[in-house]
């Protein structure tokens, strides 16, 4: 008797932590993929310009390094000079041409300068209308990644629904893991509303 249930509760045991383990998984598959959402939306927002310097905004501008395509900051000091200006100070004297033609050719409708090794880049005051422009764009940016966030949790739930029905997890297992994914969710939606307001804010600045 007693060795029947030592074995019964091995089996519980076991079967609890193979669902724990089911449910931990497909919640942190469903983490990564919003992380992933809310570095795409980072990436995004950096490369819209505002009125104000920021070293982020050249992240994204690529220079040809000795025939491969490296980022500006790994060959390149980015400094802000003031509200208006950044500098940028490459590495090697001979790089100096090279990097002032991926900013001036990048998306960002920058006209840099070179002075001896320095490259300054103004930025110029954005118009009332181009903010607006801006805002409207940043804020479409935050709802794809909102949207995208809402996906991830809808396919955790389907997989959950899918191990309910395999009786592999109970509908108790279920309702937690969804309260779980719901509150996961609120915290990745709250991230991108904290990226949307900085950049709006930094939009607004003059």
């Amino acid at each position: 008797m007693q060795l029947d249930l030592n074995i019964n509760r091995y089996e519980y045991e076991y079967r609890f932590n193979q669902e724990k383990q089911m449910i931990d998984e497909i919640q942190q598959d469903a983490d990564t993929r919003m992380g992933k959402s809310i570095e795409a939306l980072k990436n995004a927002l950096r490369k819209l310009r505002t009125g104000r310097a920021h070293t982020s905004l050249l992240d994204h501008v690529t220079v040809d390094y000795y025939g491969t395509e490296t980022a500006l900051n790994q060959v390149a000091t980015v400094s802000v000079a003031d509200a208006r200006m950044l500098t940028v100070t490459p590495w090697e004297k001979n790089m100096v041409q090279m990097v002032e033609k991926a900013i001036m050719t990048s998306d960002l409708g920058l006209n840099p300068a070179t002075s001896g090794t320095v490259i300054r880049v103004p930025l110029p005051a954005l118009t009332e209308e181009r903010r607006r422009d801006m805002t409207k764009v940043v804020r479409a940016e935050g709802e794809h990644a909102k949207v995208a966030i809402r996906n991830i949790r809808r396919d955790a739930n389907s997989d959950f629904k899918e191990l309910l029905k395999e009786k592999d997890i109970t509908e108790d297992e279920e309702r937690q893991a969804e309260a779980a994914m719901q509150k996961l969710t609120d915290k990745r939606i709250a991230e991108v509303d904290v990226l949307l307001e900085a950049k709006e804010k930094d939009l607004m600045e003059l």
